[in-house]
């Protein structure tokens, strides 16, 4: 599975990667969990509010923090 973080690197896209490791660790699941930063790929996904969660390239949630598990029901 690969996560990722779509957002500037602002604290609520670092809470959201703590929340996101979490939740995957709480679901037994392996997670390959990565930061993106560049917007114009942040952009092709069709976010336009960060920071957003992107799961096997499915855009899941954008512009808030959702808790971890609030994630680990979306995995």
């Amino acid at each position: 599975m690969i996560i990722k973080i779509l957002g500037s690197g602002c604290k609520k896209c670092l809470a959201l990667e703590e929340n996101a490791k979490a939740a995957a660790d709480a679901a037994g699941k392996q997670a390959e969990v990565i930061k993106v930063t560049d917007f114009a790929e942040i952009a092709g996904y069709g976010v336009m509010s960060t920071p957003a969660l992107v799961v096997d390239d499915k855009v899941l949630s954008m512009g808030k923090v959702l808790t971890s598990a609030e994630i680990e029901l979306l995995l």
